[in-house]
This record gives C-alpha cells, structure tokens and sequence, in this order.
C-alpha cells in the first residue's frame, strides 16, 4: 500500500509539472516555433479540458475496474504525448500532446483520493489530501527555475525527452507497485445522476469551479508573459519567481490540511482562506507594475491562500455515499480542472484583446491587460465565495 501510494505520487509530482511547465517555456517556444502566449493559452487550456473531461470515465474506472490498471493505463498516453511536444514545429502539436498529457494525468490524484477515502479513516482525508498535493506540488517547483537550468543545458526538447522517459517508468511503476481496495458491493448501482441530484454537494462544486483557477492560471501560464511584458524578466527571473509562488502552494496545501481538524470546521477554513486570495488578486489588479517584490509578494500570496483544492475536496468527500466514492472524487475534480481550463481560454482572449498589435501606437502601459486578468480572477473567485455561503459545513 505504502509503496502504491509514493507510485501515485510521484506520478502526481508530473501532472503538477505539465500543468505548470508552460510559464516558463514560453520565451523559448515564441523563439523556436512562434508560438504566442495566446497559442500557449489555448494550449494550457487544452490540457486542462482534456484532463476535466477524462473525469467522468475516470470516476466510473475506479469504482468498477480499480485505480491500478486505470492510472497505468492513462499514465502512459501522458508519455506519448510528452513525446509529441519535443517533436513539436509549431503550436498545433503543442495543443496535441498538451491533450495526450491531459488525459494521462487525468487518474492520478483521484487513484489517491480513491484509496484514502477506502482504506483510512475519513476523519484523515483532508490531511491525507493535502499531503499528496503538498509532494505533488515540488512539480510545480520543478517546473520553475530548475526547468529554466535544464533548458539551459539540453535544450527544451532535451528537457521534453527526459520528462517523455520518466512518464513512461512512472506508469510502469504504477502498474507493478499499486494494489487494489477491496471493491464494495451494493444492492444499487448508483450514478452520477445521484450525485447530482444532492443539494448540499452543489456549492462545493461551484467553489471547486472558482478557487482553483486563479492559483492554476497565474502560475502556470500568466507569470511568465507577465513578468517578461512588465517587468523585461528573463528566463532565470521568471524561474526564480515561479519558484517563490510554487513554495508558497505547497506550504499553502500542508497549511489547509490540518486546519480543519484544529478550527473544528472545513466552510470557514475555505472562505477565510479564498477571502484572503481575493485580497491578493486585488492588490495586483490596484497595483500591477508595484515596486520592489510587492508583486511577487502578492503572486505567492495568491499561491499560498488559493491552496485549497484538498479541503474542499474533502469537504465534498464527507457528502459521497461509499459506493459513488469514485465517481463523487472525480466529478469534484471536474469542476475545479474544467473551470480551470474554460479560465485559461477566456483569460488568453481577454489577454489577446486588451494588446495592442505591433503596428498600433497605444499609451496604454504594458501592464493593463494583466490588471484586468487579475480583476477577472478577483471576480470568479468573489462569485464562488458568494454561493459557498450557502453550503452545509461537515467535518469527519
């Protein structure tokens, strides 16, 4: 069990890197196959749709065939299309193996989730949860300046390569290392129409939708092209700020998950948590070219405040009936990935709107299209704090 679950892991460590990986390849990939920050928009967007949409086949997997043959299997169409990026001449391929990668990466964390919510106590789930994203995020990490360094010295298609072989023994690993819970019998078959159907998981789900975006959108794709636009970064700049925002999400997921054994509640945990975030979306829309580490300090306060992706998990997993864990898990997880690809497409077209082309002369400071995605992101996640108000808190 223990070894299945450090496979899972280290598997999730790569689906938190290609979620993440974008922001810092973006200056190389404008260089070496033009692709724009609005082609990498889609393209991070992409991986997330595929990602979200693989959840519901996902859910039903686990629940009937288990989490070892589904995350192997799927593991591997993530090193296929690894392959496929360091072929890639133009962004069309790119958006191809971002899917392939998508859907690879689509099990992992939910083959955990899966496997705590069977065989620990339910009073765990939440510090369990955040543990795993805690590890998982050092590819979030690894996706900032040690990417940069390794791009320095083999070249970003050498970079791809070495991840294309990693992918591929991660899976392998999975398949011999990972066993089984016991599946559970029940008299009904259940549905995801039943989940549905249940009233107090639909808050969660629209809090699902608007708190991981933010965090997700801003590291993974938006640090990059905003850093270099505003603030002339260079590749090891961006490494180096990325690096701070990545520490700030893994402290920000081992911070949630005890919390809220210690605070006695998970909804209030939630909300004060993204209240803060807001706070630092704000302070980035009212001030995005400040001075000195100002805007650093803020981008790792979003990180850090927006973790809370396994609380909210959990928070949901305390409503699943035990034979729907599957299905509940991933369709929790649809509406946070969903959303958050829907969010990087949207964010690229605003981005995309608000810059002026090479021939139009505009005063506007190069700043403003990154204010109004920052005031974008304060405003989903405000809406999602609003319905979560109306949902029930429970606790293990």
């Amino acid at each position: 069990m223990r070894v299945g679950i450090a496979a899972l892991v280290l598997a999730y460590v790569l689906s938190q890197f290609y979620r993440a990986f974008l922001a810092v390849l973006s200056p190389v990939l404008a260089a070496d196959i033009g692709a724009t920050a609005e082609n990498l928009a889609s393209a991070s967007g992409l991986w997330f749709l595929a990602f979200a949409l693989m959840q519901i086949p996902v859910g039903e997997a686990l629940d009937r065939i288990g989490p070892r043959l589904t995350t192997a299997g799927l593991l591997a169409m993530g090193g296929i299309g690894a392959a496929v990026f360091a072929m890639a001449t133009g962004p069309g391929a790119i958006n191809v193996a971002m899917v392939l990668i998508g859907m690879g990466c689509a099990p992992v964390l939910m083959a955990a989730y899966y496997i705590f919510a069977r065989s620990f106590s339910p009073a765990v789930f939440g510090t369990l949860a955040g543990v795993v994203i805690g590890i998982g995020s050092l590819g979030n990490i690894a996706a900032s300046l040690p990417l940069s360094l390794a791009v320095e010295a083999i070249g970003w298609r050498g970079a791809m390569w070495t991840l294309c072989i990693v992918t591929f023994v991660t899976a392998a690993a999975i398949w011999l290392l990972v066993r089984d819970p016991e599946r559970v019998i029940h008299t009904s078959k259940g549905s995801l129409l039943d989940l549905l159907r249940m009233p107090a998981l639909w808050p969660i789900l629209i809090m699902m939708a608007a708190c991981y975006a933010p965090a997700a959108g801003l590291r993974g794709l938006w640090a990059g092209p905003y850093l270099t636009d505003v603030f002339q970064a260079d590749a090891e700049r961006i490494g180096f700020v990325t690096l701070i925002m990545g520490l700030a999400m893994v402290a920000g997921n081992f911070a949630y998950g005890p919390l809220d054994r210690i605070l006695g509640s998970r909804k209030w945990l939630v909300f004060g948590g993204n209240a803060l975030a807001v706070a630092c979306l704000l302070g980035l829309y009212a001030h995005p070219g400040g001075p000195g580490i100002m805007p650093v300090v803020l981008l790792a306060g979003v990180g850090f405040f927006g973790a809370s992706f396994p609380m909210v998990m959990a928070h949901g997993r305390a409503f699943l009936p035990p034979h729907l864990i599957g299905r509940g898990v991933t369709l929790i997880n649809l509406f946070g990935i969903g959303a958050a690809g829907i969010m990087q497409i949207l964010t690229g077209r605003l981005h995309h709107a608000l810059t002026p082309s090479a021939t139009v002369i505009n005063s506007a400071p190069p700043s403003t299209p990154y204010a109004a995605l920052f005031a974008f992101y304060a405003a989903l996640l405000t809406a999602g704090l609003v319905v979560y108000l109306l949902s029930k808190d429970r606790t293990d």
